[in-house]
């Protein structure tokens, strides 16, 4: 297979996929909607965490919602707890590094807030602790996963949401992740600003 054919191909595999995932995905996402603006209008935030892309999926969200998605709007409470080089190194250096979003969601997460998981395989274990720090603190769990959903599928309550995506392969589980990123986003500004855009 030529590189060109081979790119190509990246293209028809991560649009089937997200086609494959579409219905199976709509509801979870729109549960998710709803949770995160049941938070926001309550005077909630959101926190958000992964590893790699997923911590680059975790700042985007963020940052789509303290500054704006696609309509201009106020801005909304949302932290990425995968910025602080102080606050991580500093938790991993003296816990370990499975504690560094544990720690953030104990220390900033209150009843009513929401937290964005973001894991891939659904196993990394600092975003598994962050979950079960946030059980702990009363926050709901809005879990981005793919595969089987893995531990972290397991460990999700019925006030959590589970947004699994279909398929084994890394890259398009992430490049789904997006999507649904995308969706949350644009599914907040609807029910908040009632666009029909």
């Amino acid at each position: 297979m030529d590189l060109s054919s081979r790119i190509t191909q990246h293209f028809r595999d991560s649009a089937q996929t997200k086609l494959d995932a579409a219905e199976l995905l709509a509801l979870p996402v729109a549960r998710a909607v709803e949770l995160m603006v049941g938070c926001l209008l309550n005077n909630g935030k959101i926190l958000a965490c992964g590893n790699g892309g997923s911590a680059a999926d975790a700042q985007h969200f963020a940052a789509e919602l303290v500054g704006r998605f696609e309509i201009e709007r106020h801005e909304l409470a949302a932290i990425a707890l995968t910025t602080d080089t102080s606050i991580l190194s500093a938790i991993a250096n003296d816990y370990g590094y499975q504690a560094v979003f544990a720690k953030q969601v104990r220390a900033l997460g209150q009843s009513g807030d929401v937290l964005l998981a973001i894991s891939t395989s659904g196993n990394s274990p600092n975003v598994v602790e962050a979950i079960r720090a946030a059980h702990d603190n009363e926050l709901r769990v809005v879990a981005l996963t793919g595969r089987e959903g893995g531990t972290i599928g397991e460990m999700l309550g019925e006030a959590d949401v589970h947004v699994c995506v279909p398929a084994q392969r890394t890259a398009r589980v992430q490049e789904t992740h997006l999507l649904v990123i995308h969706c949350l986003c644009d599914g907040i500004d609807h029910l908040l600003m009632g666009s029909d855009e």
